[in-house]
């Protein structure tokens, strides 16, 4: 449950993040309204989670619902700044959701190193931000007369996080090896699928991503991102499966 809670409160802190990045002066509110229905979401199932676990507290996930219910009040009277620091409210309120599950862990007290505080930004930017273009991409069908520059800077982010997060994951991995020395075979298998898919793979698909955005299409650019979108699930949901048994971000 813990790593459940963990995906939910780092997708919706990405998500938040990367809505936030997208300039309203050229995309249409639309975009902002309807996704932050998904934020909405995932505070919602996160706060269900929350209250099978004692350890848990319940309310970021309460807050974060809230906010992105306002939020989606405030994006359909079309008013950018509030609706940006609304945004801004639920990207902290899901890092804070995130951050109480450190240290309870079964390493306790080493699971409250530094380098974890970074993984669920790092982790939860590479997600959210992922996620986000991907749905901007799709919104270019319902406006397809929007600026391709949002969604180019979206991607340039992507590009940003992946480096971020192979920093924290590289610096996780050198950390646990100094101190455990060299891992299990069946480890070092989900650390190189970890690897291929959330990182290596996620970089070649963004930059495939820029290059068909150069054509332009962004229905094809779009269709690359679906893919982006599952390769980041499934190498940081790899990595949180082998974080839980170790005392520093992988």
């Amino acid at each position: 449950m813990f790593v459940l809670s963990q995906f939910l409160y780092r997708l919706a802190f990405g998500m938040a993040c990367g809505m936030a990045c997208a300039p309203p002066r050229q995309v249409t509110s639309g975009y902002f309204r309807v996704h932050l229905y998904v934020v909405l979401g995932l505070n919602t199932l996160a706060a269900m989670v929350a209250m099978t676990v004692p350890e848990l507290a319940v309310w970021p996930a309460v807050i974060g619902a809230t906010l992105s219910y306002l939020g989606s009040v405030i994006w359909l009277y079309n008013c950018p700044r509030a609706g940006r620091v609304a945004l801004l409210a639920v990207a902290l309120t899901a890092v804070l959701g995130a951050w109480q599950a450190i240290g309870l862990g079964p390493n306790g007290a080493l699971a409250a190193h530094w380098l974890n505080y970074l993984a669920p930004v790092t982790g939860g930017w590479l997600l959210g931000i992922t996620m986000a273009a991907m749905l901007l991409g799709h919104w270019y069908l319902n406006t397809p007369t929007m600026q391709l520059a949002p969604l180019q800077r979206l991607v340039l982010l992507i590009a940003l996080a992946v480096v971020l997060r192979a920093i924290v994951s590289a610096w996780g991995f050198g950390l646990t090896w100094s101190t455990v020395g060299p891992l299990a075979t069946h480890t070092v298998t989900f650390l190189a699928l970890r690897w291929l898919s959330g990182i290596l793979g996620v970089a070649l698909l963004t930059w495939m991503t820029w290059q068909t955005l150069k054509v332009p299409n962004t229905q094809s650019a779009t269709g690359i991102l679906y893919v982006a979108v599952i390769a980041t699930f499934l190498g940081e949901l790899t990595a949180q499966l082998l974080s839980a048994g170790s005392a520093f971000p992988l």
